[in-house]
């Protein structure tokens, strides 16, 4: 049921609908029937469809237990337009699906899905740019790059000229040799830093399908990492692009629930079902999710990483994908988990839906405002609603600024400024340094460790309970003992025979010397 975590990669949505598909098809029940005084062999209701499904899903590695029984519900009814089932008559590509006793089966043919292919002259090409974009990244030259929007230069223009004024002119006055570094020169090294960040923690040998570098924009990485309050939300200049106030009220009415309604408010019975009301048509009215549409195929890749044994790895990972994010779309993401993450926690939180949590509820409500593709997905609810489970639960960690980051930028500069390689052409050639993260092991791996790092350990207290020269022999031999009791297998590979056990008490007498013998006095009787 489990199923194995798909990796990270492009077309990963794609992938996961064929992995589900497979394992419905292979493990869904079949048998006989009876419908209308008519007996059907090899087919399933569709409440025991959605009951095996519901399963499946939240027992499976790339869902999870957010799932509700109504996403299962909503994705049979995509099996069913897509064809992966029919109705018991050969009917299908509608939507008309519910929970009941209505009969269903397989088709003959394949329900699998194929993988977007590219023409190979266009592939062809696109692997020659990719290669020589690759190659610029550790070369700091002018690359083609998107234009960014006008918001992100309208609020940005006079902080990044303060940043680079610093930057230019830092350490000047202590090396004459220090070279001018043109504002090219340093969204380039934040672009080739992040970039080379996030490939190593995803551990892909490129990010070429998942994310094109020309859609980084390092204003927008340079904004979102300086432009911070002291809670590290992200502080607009232009406000024009900001939550408009009502919508600001509203959430933090809600996030400080009962505290921050004071007796200016309004209330009522179902108050706060409106205002939540009103927060969510804010958000659902939005022109393109929070994590924006060209980032789809990132996020997408990173909910593989979502696991327990390597969840660090996919917090760094969604750390750094997040400072790619326009810097609005970052504010309203922060904001928007502070507040849903406040709410679920809140026992004094009125229910804010009749039949269904307050956590649950806020997934369902948000998460396509989070993530969602262009051209719709069918296992978009479901990746997204994972998702948003996870950036609730680590939106802290997630959503702060990476000193690492900061620091490895400045020692690129440090490396560009003092001219360390000179390129005989019209750029230079910046020595970057390696980073290296932890291996991820398998869950059979670290337990093998797990077991051997014990037994070393073990097998260390054993030697020091042989050479300690101050414990008496009487001590040693009952410590010996127990050992051997608690630890046999251990004690057995380090005196496999007696006559070694007898080596560490060789120097001692074996046996011991005969006591002196006084001649007994004989005790006469008291009777003569």
């Amino acid at each position: 049921m489990e199923g194995r975590a798909v990796p990270p990669g492009p077309y990963r949505a794609t992938r996961l609908w064929n992995e589900i598909t497979t394992s419905f098809r292979a493990g869904m029940p079949l048998r006989k029937h009876r419908q209308h005084f008519k007996k059907y062999g090899n087919c399933f209701t569709a409440e025991e469809a959605v009951d095996w499904l519901y399963d499946l899903l939240r027992n499976n590695n790339n869902f999870g237990p957010e799932v509700t029984r109504q996403q299962t519900l909503q994705l049979l009814r995509k099996f069913l337009k897509n064809h992966v089932i029919e109705d018991i008559k050969g009917r299908w590509g509608s939507e008309n699906l519910d929970d009941n006793s209505q009969l269903f089966r397989f088709p003959a043919n394949s329900p699998l899905k194929s993988l977007p292919r590219r023409h190979p002259e266009l592939r062809k090409n696109s692997i020659e740019n990719f290669s020589k974009d690759k190659d610029s990244i550790f070369k700091l030259r002018n690359l083609s790059r998107r234009t960014p929007k006008k918001l992100g230069l309208h609020f940005s223009q006079e902080n990044i000229e303060k940043m680079n004024h610093k930057i230019i002119h830092e350490d000047q006055e202590n090396s004459v040799d220090n070279r001018e570094i043109s504002r090219e020169d340093v969204e380039e090294v934040w672009r080739s830093v992040i970039l080379i960040y996030l490939q190593t923690i995803l551990g892909v040998p490129s990010l070429e399908e998942v994310v094109n570098p020309k859609q980084v924009v390092p204003q927008y990485v340079m904004y979102n990492m300086t432009n911070t309050s002291k809670h590290g939300i992200v502080i607009l200049q232009d406000k024009s692009d900001d939550l408009p106030h009502w919508v600001l009220s509203a959430m933090k009415c809600l996030a400080n629930w009962p505290r921050s309604n004071d007796l200016n408010n309004p209330t009522y019975v179902g108050f706060e079902r409106d205002v939540f009301r009103t927060i969510a048509d804010y958000f659902l009215d939005l022109p393109e999710p929070l994590l924006t549409f060209e980032y789809y195929e990132l996020f997408v890749s990173i909910l593989g990483l979502l696991q327990p044994h390597i969840e660090r790895v996919a917090i760094d990972a969604l750390q750094l994908c997040c400072l790619l994010l326009p810097p609005p779309n970052r504010r309203k993401l922060q904001l928007l988990m502070r507040m849903i993450s406040r709410m679920s926690q809140n026992v004094d939180m009125p229910p804010l839906h009749d039949a269904m949590g307050t956590r649950s509820l806020m997934i369902h409500t948000f998460s396509r405002c989070v993530l969602c593709c262009a051209e719709e997905v069918d296992l978009d609810e479901l990746l997204a609603t994972r998702l948003v489970s996870f950036l609730m639960d680590h939106h802290q960690e997630i959503l702060q600024v990476p000193s690492y980051l900061q620091a490895a930028v400045d020692k690129h500069l440090d490396y560009l400024r003092k001219g360390y390689i000179k390129n005989p052409g019209d750029g230079l050639i910046v020595p970057l340094p390696t980073y290296s993260y932890c291996r991820q092991i398998s869950a059979q791996e670290f337990d093998e460790q797990k077991v051997s790092t014990s037994q070393a350990a073990i097998t260390e207290l054993l030697e020091n309970i042989i050479k300690n020269k101050s414990l008496p022999l009487k001590e040693k031999r009952k410590k010996l003992k127990q050992f051997q009791k608690e630890y046999p297998l251990i004690y057995q590979k380090r005196f496999p025979t007696m006559e070694s056990e007898a080596v560490l008490f060789a120097d001692k007498p074996t046996i011991k010397q005969p006591m002196l013998i006084l001649k007994k006095t004989k005790f006469r009787s008291l009777r003569y």
